[in-house]
């Protein structure tokens, strides 16, 4: 099968939100550093006990603070960084492992788009043989028909044939995007890690490219776990939310729910520093106090209380669970009336 070539019954197949989730990361820990030969090395808590799925044909947003885990987890399901504790799986299939078949089929299933386009380019080589690296992976697309497929790659993004002979500094910002979601689809994966992927964009073309996710994530069933700072362009792509902290998660669920009634307090913060759209509806700024921790030296208990409007003496004593508030809505706080 051509990459991109889809029949109708895979469609609506990848429509349809499956028993088993296409991807599911199960308590993802990843810590850096260690013990040091003489002394006792810093270690640092980037990501802590996180748990996350994402289905066929579904856009879950990832968001936060710099700092708080958000790429690191990306990149913890890409098999880009090793895990220090939990695991991966793809379509219920533990593909954390070393062994060598597993990385393979990571690689041509899961892939990720850069948030700088023209940085993930080879400023010395033309598009097409960019796109093609990916055709070649597992020599999946025979060398005959790489220059067709390169073409109709460009197509599915907006682009013509004649750019494959052009080199990265001739486009555009929204251009090279294109390009680069083009490269990631070579392989005809089934799940897209988009980082920040339009954060380097004007405004008018973050819209388009918004627009160009929305359409293949639907025409071709393409799962993706979208990270963004940017809570209006989450509420306009994706089906649910998962709000990060300090590397854990403090809430999930429903992108209307979470981005419109927010029950934890930090995602409240969130939610008021972000411009809002109606002109009408005004928020009350809510300002937090203090500097976020130190990923080396995180609070006891809740990670959040240290700058919480609503903490009190209970949130040092354990981690608050991710209990349900809602239909799929969780948020780990103890002061949420469940």
């Amino acid at each position: 099968m051509r990459p991109l070539a889809r029949t109708a019954g895979l469609r609506a197949l990848y429509r349809r939100r499956s028993v088993t989730p296409l991807v599911s990361a199960e308590r993802l820990t990843r810590r850096f550093g260690g013990g040091g030969l003489f002394r006792h090395a810093r270690v640092v808590h980037a990501v802590s006990d996180v748990s996350l799925t994402v289905g066929r044909a579904e856009a879950v947003g990832l968001v936060g603070e710099s700092g708080s885990g958000k790429s690191t987890i990306g990149r913890l399901i890409l098999g880009l960084l090793p895990v220090s504790e939990g695991r991966v799986l793809l379509d219920g299939v533990d593909i954390a492992g070393p062994d060598r078949e597993g990385r393979a089929e990571r690689r041509r299933r899961m892939q990720l788009v850069f948030q700088d386009p023209y940085a993930s380019l080879d400023p010395r080589r033309r598009i097409g043989p960019q796109i093609e690296d990916g055709l070649a992976i597992n020599n999946r697309v025979p060398r005959a028909q790489r220059r067709t497929t390169i073409k109709a790659l460009l197509a599915q993004v907006g682009l013509t044939a004649a750019h494959a002979d052009r080199f990265p500094h001739e486009f555009s910002g929204g251009q090279r995007q294109r390009v680069g979601i083009a490269r990631a689809l070579a392989t005809s994966p089934d799940f897209l890690v988009a980082d920040e992927a339009v954060s380097a964009l004007d405004v008018s073309v973050q819209a388009q490219i918004i627009a160009l996710f929305a359409d293949l994530r639907t025409r071709l069933g393409i799962g993706m776990l979208f990270i963004s700072h940017d809570l209006k362009i989450v509420r306009s792509l994706c089906d649910r939310v998962i709000v990060l902290y300090l590397g854990r998660i403090m809430e999930e669920g429903p992108a209307e729910d979470v981005l419109e009634r927010p029950k934890h307090p930090y995602t409240q913060a969130l939610l008021s520093a972000s411009p809002s759209l109606d002109p009408t509806r005004r928020r009350v700024r809510i300002l937090l106090g203090g500097d976020p921790p130190s990923p080396s030296n995180p609070p006891s208990g809740c990670v959040f209380r240290t700058r919480c409007p609503i903490a009190i003496d209970a949130c040092a004593a354990t981690p608050p669970p991710l209990d349900t508030v809602g239909p799929n809505h969780r948020v780990a706080c103890i002061r949420v009336e469940v």
